[in-house]
């Protein structure tokens, strides 16, 4: 990290240091037009950032740390396919799967988009295919889907898949992810085998969790069904190998590219299962939503760029407060899993503590990421965001509009909660206003950042994640880290292995530690 943005790190303390000197509170009180100055809109979505221990002058500076980093040209090497995942030497290019202008994108010389286009469209044609119930792998059409997939290739289109159940009229959605046996069988125990189709989500095909999963799936189907298992299946993968070893033909088989992480691919042929669920055209409005988060994170002024604000207010909190979490809040029973698709998008991707040069990082890096549906986490973890000792930035999602307009006093009472919360936390209650009794003190001082949309439809979720994807990007350029390697988890999957194989010799003195070695010897003796 240069000197210069160490330096700036050092004014912003000084901005912190100033503004302890006042109170959201008052910022409010003597600035009406706080809202309109601190919010930013982009079609039917607003960002409000106004409940945050910031002003101009502060905010002016955080601006400056973008610049001094370079985060335009960054940001258009990214746009443009040049191999910014230097560890691994690729492309970052997830924003290619949502191009819809059909803009020319170099990797190796070579336009990716029309690989892209076709992708889609084979994967709308099978799609169509299933949704209208002329695919009948065993004479009857299909009625549930269940993806087999993990991390990537399950926490995006999971979350997809619930968030706009509103718009769902295909085969029923199913998710199995967890190598543990109680996932696979607890989701086939009400399922047909003759009129299910298996998703096999794994790039390489080798991946353990899932092919565990597929191939005890695969045998469930084979009971049944006999020769003709392998239609019961398809494929997101690169493996052409080994998926025709497993009986799923080439046809059935949907590729992607080393240029889109797991944790960005539901965009691509990983989004299969939402495609099914919601139909081709809805995908495409997905898509459109992403495009337009897209094109205003390239496009707009950093002071009014959602991304870049959301990313310099990450930045604000964890480098200049020392918070060292982060709450995401979605007022919406729909985006349950919103929270845990999050976590792995920021604390895998910036979860570093190298910086692009080898050298350890000199400052914090990602936050520690957790959430929970409005209002279920008012009666769980509120309390201590509220009044605990450690202060934790809040993101709160909510929409103006539920789909059932026949529970609106519903909605009416959840976006009230939502609102009341973000200004709990911002305004607090002095020792006068709780009548002298110290357990009812709300310190207040306490920031958080809003979304408000009209909907929650298939384009808002898509511009919701994009958004939170170039935050990612923008912080991982600030702290100078890789944003899109994960080395972090491949020493525990070796070990993993290692563990296998003394399980599998059942000797036990082969494990490489006491530890390991007499969980082991107590496990055999439960086993």
């Amino acid at each position: 990290m240069s000197s210069a943005i160490i330096q700036m790190l050092d004014t912003l303390v000084e901005h912190r240091d100033r503004l302890a000197g006042t109170s959201m509170r008052e910022q409010f009180e003597t600035n009406p037009a706080r809202f309109n100055e601190m919010s930013v809109q982009l079609g039917d979505l607003i960002f409000d950032y106004s409940k945050n221990h910031i002003d101009d002058a502060a905010l002016r500076d955080l601006l400056k740390l973008a610049e001094h980093a370079e985060l335009a040209e960054k940001r258009q090497a990214m746009f443009s396919g040049q191999k910014i995942n230097s560890t691994e030497n690729r492309a970052v290019l997830h924003t290619a799967l949502r191009n819809r202008s059909g803009k020319t994108v170099l990797v190796d010389g070579e336009d990716v988009i029309p690989q892209v286009d076709a992708e889609l469209t084979r994967m709308e044609a099978f799609s169509e295919q299933v949704r209208n119930g002329s695919y009948k792998p065993s004479g009857k059409p299909i009625t549930d889907v269940v993806n087999i997939g993990i991390g990537g290739s399950d926490l995006g289109p999971k979350m997809a898949v619930e968030a706009l159940s509103p718009y769902a009229d295909g085969p029923r959605s199913h998710f199995v992810s967890n190598v543990d046996g109680a996932d696979l069988a607890d989701t086939l125990e009400h399922l047909n085998a003759e009129t299910t189709l298996f998703i096999i989500a794994s790039k390489t095909f080798t991946t353990r969790e899932t092919m565990t999963n597929a191939n005890s799936a695969r045998k469930w189907v084979e009971a049944t069904v006999g020769e003709k298992v392998g239609e019961h299946f398809c494929a997101l993968s690169t493996n052409l190998e080994k998926t025709g070893k497993f009986g799923i033909s080439e046809e059935r088989t949907l590729g992607f590219w080393d240029w889109v992480g797991g944790r960005y691919s539901v965009w691509s042929a990983i989004g299969l299962s939402v495609m099914l669920a919601i139909g081709a055209d809805r995908f495409d409005e997905f898509l459109d939503g992403a495009l337009a988060a897209d094109k205003h994170f390239q496009e707009a002024g950093f002071d009014k760029n959602i991304p870049v604000l959301m990313a310099l207010l990450g930045v604000w909190h964890r480098n200049i407060f020392g918070f060292a979490a982060h709450a995401l809040l979605p007022y919406d029973n729909r985006l349950a899993s919103l929270p845990r698709w999050l976590q792995q998008l920021d604390m895998e991707s910036n979860g570093k503590s190298v910086m692009l040069d080898g050298v350890s990082v000199s400052i914090d890096t990602g936050p520690v990421i957790f959430g929970e549906p409005g209002t279920n986490g008012q009666h769980a973890f509120y309390q201590l965001i509220h009044q605990g000792t450690e202060i934790i930035p809040c993101d709160f999602l909510v929409a103006a509009l539920g789909h059932e307009p026949e529970l609106d006093e519903h909605h009416k009472i959840l976006l009230a909660n939502c609102l009341a919360q973000s200004e709990a936390l911002m305004r607090g209650r002095t020792l006068k206003e709780a009548e002298g009794n110290p357990h009812r003190v709300f310190e207040g001082n306490r920031p958080s950042n809003t979304f408000l949309y009209r909907k929650l439809d298939p384009k808002t979720l898509g511009m919701l994640m994009a958004m939170y994807e170039h935050k990612i990007f923008v912080q991982g350029v600030l702290w100078n880290i890789n944003s899109f390697d994960q080395w972090g988890v491949e020493l525990g999957k070796e070990l993993a292995g290692d563990i296998e194989k003394v399980m599998d010799a059942n000797d036990n003195t082969g494990a490489n530690n006491a530890s390991t070695k007499g969980l082991l010897d107590a496990a055999a003796k439960f086993r």
